[in-house]
């Protein structure tokens, strides 16, 4: 559906001197009816790479592809047509205040050639779909955040596009709505077959909703992929860095490491599915001998999926080794996290 090819975005600084590397050489491909979450800190490059999806930001290099068209070379006129198979929500709704919630939605149809009367119809369902038909009359003034973000969702499905795009579009939000903003991206992805990509600094947005997902640092993907895997088995340290720190492992580790002194080896464990109803410690003891004790544990649901977190110590230095080999054999993410005891 969606297809980056080596893009890169540069911008010149204030003097116009130095030229700022937004987006250095991305490649992505997002296929049709994938939530696809682009997440990294503040000043990752992940706006600035969305807005290069609808060409809203034109790229220094690269091109961008819509299905089979690449889009890059096309005129503005040519540009306009695509766009309106593009929807996007932002962070601070962009709602037109002097407007009804339904003029709001209205807007961007009103010149559509089909009649008044189809619509007001299309406008009334979409505010149906989007849990908002109660408001249509009122102004954005007196809607909560969260119903803003409806009306603008409504908004940008009027055109009735294939792909949204979502530019932080819950971080204005409280915690509990943004789960009920989640949980309408997620019906609208399976009642519409649309294409989400999804902006966002919140790791939890990424676990509630993103069936993929990719890391971004300074303008580059890190690692992308399923986002289970990218939970369960990160393969680069920085990704490892930023799970463990938006997800408070860090934390925890820390806070055991503490606890426990030069007192234990420790290994963290990350295991998925079935795997997270065996009894991991009983048959490290009964296969290899090796006693251990659980320290710290946790469960996150990725999705519809279960990920199990263990914290466990070892007694003896020489066992280490070959318990993380044992859980590896089974299937199961194992990090040795302390080393100390002989």
């Amino acid at each position: 559906m969606i297809k980056l090819e080596n893009i890169s975005v540069n911008f010149n600084d204030k003097n116009e001197e130095n030229k700022i590397r937004a987006v250095k050489n991305v490649n992505l491909e997002i296929d049709k009816s994938d939530i696809f979450g682009i997440v990294g800190y503040s000043g990752a490059g992940k706006s600035t790479l969305v807005r290069c999806i609808n060409l809203l930001q034109k790229p220094s290099s690269g091109d961008v592809y819509i299905g089979d068209e690449k889009i890059t070379k096309y005129s503005d006129k040519d540009l306009r047509k695509v766009r309106k198979n593009i929807g996007m929500i932002f962070q601070h709704f962009n709602l037109m205040n002097q407007r009804t919630i339904f003029e709001n939605v209205y807007y961007p149809i009103r010149k559509e050639k089909i009649n008044k009367e189809e619509k007001y119809k299309k406008v009334r369902e979409l505010l149906k779909l989007v849990g908002i038909s109660e408001k249509e009359n009122a102004y954005p003034k007196e809607l909560s955040g969260g119903q803003k973000q409806r009306v603008a969702i409504a908004r940008a499905l009027a055109s009735e596009p294939e792909i949204l795009l979502c530019d932080e579009a819950t971080s204005a939000l409280d915690p509990k709505t943004t789960i009920s903003i989640l949980k309408l991206l997620k019906e609208l992805n399976k009642k519409l077959n649309l294409t989400i990509v999804i902006i966002t600094h919140e790791m939890a947005v990424i676990k509630e909703i993103c069936n993929k997902c990719a890391l971004m640092q300074d303008g580059e993907i890190i690692e992308s992929g399923l986002t289970l895997d990218i939970f369960s088995k990160p393969q680069n340290e920085i990704t490892k860095d930023f799970i463990n720190s938006a997800e408070h492992f860090d934390d925890d580790i820390l806070r055991i490491k503490n606890e426990v002194g030069n007192e234990f080896n420790l290994i963290q464990l990350k295991y998925l599915g079935n795997i997270t109803k065996e009894p991991l410690i009983i048959d490290l003891y009964a296969k290899r001998k090796i006693k251990s004790s659980i320290l710290f544990g946790k469960i996150e649901y990725i999705g519809d999926e279960i990920l199990g977190f263990l914290i466990i110590s070892i007694d003896k230095k020489e066992d280490v080794e070959i318990a993380k080999e044992f859980f590896i054999e089974n299937n199961i993410y194992a990090e040795v996290i302390l080393c100390l005891k002989m």
